[in-house]
Formats: structure tokens, C-alpha cells, sequence
């Protein structure tokens, strides 16, 4: 997420000093306004970008929940934190629409990273999940040419352009990876878009996914 952007955060727990730690680690990304909400008033609330919706039921509960949202406020991003799930239930919850997955346990740098890519337009979810979403083309916000396969990820990017990918292989946001290397967060987006459109990858998600599959080939 760029420094000029702002978002709006529902955040819905069922516990309130839960809710109030989740708040305060949303605030921390800068742009964020984020404020405890209600399940039922999630549809009306207004300016609202993004919910993060800490549901402890079952997946079935998740997924009518989810549907309903999106039915009522299709431009709104759910995000669910919950227990763990395995890939196909995962890819049932962003099939019906979540727009990320994160368990209740996540850590604080772990959920920020995920609502700044949420934000930025991809989906947040376990690797395994990802590289399926990726293979049905389902994984991101843009629709580009298909990916050339023939040349290295590596091959096609410039010095510069290749720390960023490390960074971002190693799980880094956008704010991290401009800290990282002393640059301004509009430039780390500017190396990003320019490797996009090098390598054809729809998103950050499936370049960063296809840089580690070859990077796993190389070192085998």
C-alpha cells in the first residue's frame, strides 16, 4: 500500500480485548483506520475497505458469512482469522470470496504484511493454497498475457530489481522491503510493476510463488 492511500478497517471479534489488539496492530500500517465492528453492522457500515473478521465457527458458518458479505458489498475485502483449516477448506473460504486466511495465531508482522498485499489487490493464503489459486488464475487483481517459462525469473530482472524479489520471497511488505534497502515505498511499487510486466505474472503473488518454485529447482 502506497503512502497516499487510506483504508478503512472493520474489525469483528467475539472477544473485546481481542478486538482492541487487532485494531491497534492494523493501525500500525500507515494509512489504516481501523475500528471494532459488529457482525450485523459489517453490510452497513460506510467507507469501509476491508473486514477483519475473527470468526470462531464452523466452516460452514464461515462460508455462509462470507457469501452474505459479498452478496450485500461486493467492493468490500473479507479477511477471516480463524482455526486451522486444511488447503481445500482454505480455498473454499476465498472461493466464496474471502480475499485472505490468516490463523488466529498469527503474529502482529504477519498480519500487517497480509492486509498491505490484501490491500495492494492479491490474496493472502497459505503457499500450497496460493500456487493452486495461481494455477486457475484466480489469485489476483489484473489479468495479464500468460507467463513465459521459457527464461529464469532472474534472467529477465535488473540488480536492483532482483533484492526486491529476494525480499519479497523472503515474505517482506512493501514498507519492509523499502526500509530494507533505503528507498521510498512508490519506488519498491515502481521495481514491482516493472518485473510484473517482464515476467507477465498476474500479481506479486504468482511472480513471488514462480521465483521460489525455480529458485527449489536450481538448488535440487
Amino acid at each position: 500500500m502506497t503512502n497516499e492511500m487510506k483504508a478503512n478497517i472493520g474489525v469483528v471479534a467475539a472477544d473485546s480485548l481481542r478486538s482492541m489488539g487487532l485494531v491497534a496492530i492494523l493501525e500500525e500500517t500507515a494509512g489504516v483506520v481501523a475500528y471494532p465492528l459488529k457482525l450485523d453492522d459489517v453490510c452497513s457500515a460506510p467507507d469501509l475497505d476491508l473486514v477483519l473478521l475473527d470468526l470462531q465457527e464452523p466452516l460452514d458458518g464461515i462460508l455462509h458469512t462470507i457469501t452474505h458479505i459479498r452478496r450485500e458489498r461486493p467492493s468490500l475485502k473479507p479477511v477471516v482469522m480463524g482455526d486451522p483449516l486444511t488447503p481445500d477448506q482454505i480455498q473454499s473460504v476465498i472461493g466464496v470470496g474471502a480475499k485472505g486466511f490468516l490463523l488466529r495465531s498469527a503474529g502482529v508482522s504477519e498480519i500487517s504484511m497480509a492486509i498491505e498485499i490484501i490491500l495492494d489487490g492479491s490474496i493472502w493464503a497459505p503457499r500450497k493454497v496460493l500456487a493452486r489459486l495461481v494455477e486457475a488464475g484466480t489469485a489476483g487483481a489484473e489479468s495479464l498475457a500468460p507467463p513465459v517459462q521459457h527464461e529464469s525469473i532472474e534472467e529477465m530482472i535488473t540488480g536492483r530489481e532482483r533484492e526486491v524479489l529476494h525480499l519479497l520471497m523472503n515474505g517482506r511488505s512493501n514498507r519492509e522491503i523499502a526500509a530494507a534497502m533505503g528507498i521510498e515505498q512508490a519506488t519498491v511499487k515502481a521495481h514491482l510493476g516493472r518485473m510484473l510486466r517482464k515476467t507477465r505474472a498476474k500479481n506479486r503473488v504468482e511472480l513471488t510463488l514462480r521465483a521460489m518454485e525455480q529458485k527449489e529447482q536450481d538448488d535440487e
